[in-house]
């Protein structure tokens, strides 16, 4: 039976020898990080009636916990001449059909009215543009990818350019 392309971790490294057409984190935007420190800062308000360093240490402990959390679950996307890897999910090209990048109202819809419930995604609210691509495996019940990119033209065309 053949291995399916389900989104599953990667379990086997990049060889040394493949080309690295497209890689990307999908870092959070700066609104993020201010949310963070909002969310961080009612740490002092809890604590301030204990005493104001207790506040100010709290903050600042809330504040490590997010930004570690935060940089912990940042995903990247990745092509190479052999894979395509999305988060931690991973796909041999030869599985995939094409792609396309999709921005503004498209972009929307995809991630909206056009979803398809089998999809696997790997969506950034902070990030608008997304790439969706294709699986063509006949094993896999999984339509199609869709990720957020900051650069989906470029992505796309990695992938496309097989």
């Amino acid at each position: 039976m053949p291995e399916s392309s389900a989104a599953v971790p990667s379990r086997n490294p990049s060889s040394p020898d493949e080309t690295v057409l497209f890689t990307e984190k999908l870092w959070p935007g700066a609104w993020i990080w201010v949310v963070a420190l909002g969310i961080a800062s009612a740490g002092i308000l809890v604590f301030a009636p204990i005493s104001m360093v207790a506040g100010f240490t709290a903050a600042a402990v809330l504040f490590a916990i997010e930004a570690v959390l935060l940089v912990l679950s940042t995903p990247s996307v990745s092509v190479t001449t052999r894979t395509v890897q999305v988060g931690r999910a991973s796909i041999e090209r030869s599985l995939i059909g094409g792609a396309a990048a999709h921005r503004g109202k498209e972009a929307t819809a995809e991630r909206g009215t056009r979803l398809n419930g089998l999809a696997y995604m790997c969506i950034r609210g902070w990030i608008d543009p997304v790439v969706r691509i294709e699986i063509t495996d006949p094993s896999d019940p999984t339509p199609y990818w869709l990720t957020s990119t900051r650069r989906p033209e470029e992505l796309a065309a990695a992938i496309n350019g097989k």
